[in-house]
Parts: C-alpha cells; sequence; structure tokens
C-alpha cells in the first residue's frame, strides 16, 4: 500500500486518497507516517474537502471495524482523528474495563492530560499493527483538549475505555504506536488472545506470561 504522493500539495494529496471511493487503505506499522508525527490543522483544507476526509476516516473506521482512527493510519499527517464506541460487551466486561458507548465525534489537534495519578491495564490492540494486541498501561481518567471539524473547543474529562481510546488515538498523532507503550512479554496473537485473555480483565495473563500490572 502506498501513500498519496508526499510531494504533491496537501489537498490534492487527500482528493486524490479520496478519489477511489469507500473506505481507506490503513497504512500498516512500518511506514514512516506512522513515526513523523502531524502537523497542526489549521484550515489547510476547505470545508467541503474536511468533510469528505472526516467522513472517509469515518467509513473505513467502522469497516475495519474499530473504534478509533488517527489521520496518519490512512497516511495523512494531519492532527485529525475521529473515535466512535458503541460498546457490545458483555456486563462482566463493561464493569471491569469501563466501556460505555461513544458517540462518532472528531478530534482537531487534541492533546490529553493526567488527571490523578491512577493507571489501568488491558489488552489493546491498532489497526495498523494487524493480528496482534499487548497489554498496555494507561491513564485511567485523561482531560482532552483540542477543537471538533468545526472548530469549536473541545475540553472533556475521559474515565475508563473512553480514556484509553483517545489516549491511544492521540499517541497516533504524535508518531507513537500501542507497541511504544505496551509491555513486550504479554504480546499476543489475536487467536491466543481469544482462546487464553479473554478474560474482563490481563491478570491470568500476567500470571502466565510473567509481567507485573501496575
Amino acid at each position: 500500500m502506498s501513500s498519496p504522493r508526499s510531494h504533491a500539495p496537501l489537498a490534492e494529496r487527500i482528493e486524490e486518497l479520496l478519489a477511489p471511493g469507500g473506505p481507506l487503505p490503513i497504512v500498516a506499522a512500518g511506514d514512516p507516517v506512522l513515526r513523523a508525527g502531524t502537523e497542526r490543522y489549521d484550515g489547510q483544507l476547505d470545508p467541503a474537502l474536511l468533510a469528505r476526509f472526516v467522513e472517509a476516516l469515518r467509513v473505513t473506521m467502522h469497516a475495519a471495524p474499530g473504534v478509533g482512527l488517527a489521520a496518519p493510519q490512512v497516511g495523512v499527517g494531519l492532527r485529525i482523528a475521529v473515535i466512535e464506541d458503541p460498546a457490545p460487551v458483555p456486563e462482566e466486561v463493561r464493569v471491569a474495563r469501563g466501556r460505555v458507548p461513544q458517540p462518532f465525534r472528531v478530534l482537531v489537534n487534541p492533546s490529553y492530560r493526567p488527571v490523578g495519578d491512577a493507571r489501568a491495564a488491558f489488552f489493546e490492540g491498532c489497526l495498523s499493527v494487524p493480528g496482534w494486541q499487548a497489554v498496555v498501561a494507561r491513564h485511567a481518567e485523561v482531560r482532552l483538549t483540542g477543537e471538533d471539524e468545526r472548530g469549536r473547543p473541545l475540553d472533556e474529562v475521559f474515565t475508563g475505555w473512553p480514556a484509553r481510546i483517545v489516549q491511544h488515538e492521540t499517541d497516533h498523532l504524535d508518531g507513537l504506536l500501542y507497541l511504544d507503550r505496551a509491555e513486550p512479554r504479554s504480546l499476543s496473537a489475536n487467536a491466543a488472545v481469544l482462546e487464553r485473555w479473554a478474560q474482563p480483565t490481563p491478570e491470568e495473563a500476567a500470571r502466565a506470561l510473567g509481567f507485573e500490572l501496575p
């Protein structure tokens, strides 16, 4: 999968990316765009093109399927991400992970900071690292600031699984993958996670694989 031509103007590259229609190709780990960081969005796209790009991110996220997608994951180095989580999980999982439904929303120029010192560790995956999951200890509560796609200010506190999602997607905009924060000994193929570590928390995995939880 090749990214849109890097030497072309940004709007032209995004038009080229959107031209085929449908879900966009997702960039896999190893592509430099995932490590380069992003350019702050400051009106580089006209409103119509921005709306089309956001819609393409939404369609791609749903098709994957995933609960978040950042612009670098489709080869675009802009500080934009989308999230949405219907949270179709059993009650036991919902309670243990704090996973509650999140409506579709667009994050423009987001940044986060922790609220308190609590951390929570769970298996986490990424559309750009297909086939694998690993345990990541993240802030249990964060304050996210930025804007939405219409330039309206965003200043919201997220807890539980929604906090994990916004940290994961914002990290993408800083050139970070979840593996950079993961416990290496927890790295597991998706099939192994489903077969062995599908419990609401990763305590059994930590005991069996030999790593510590926060």
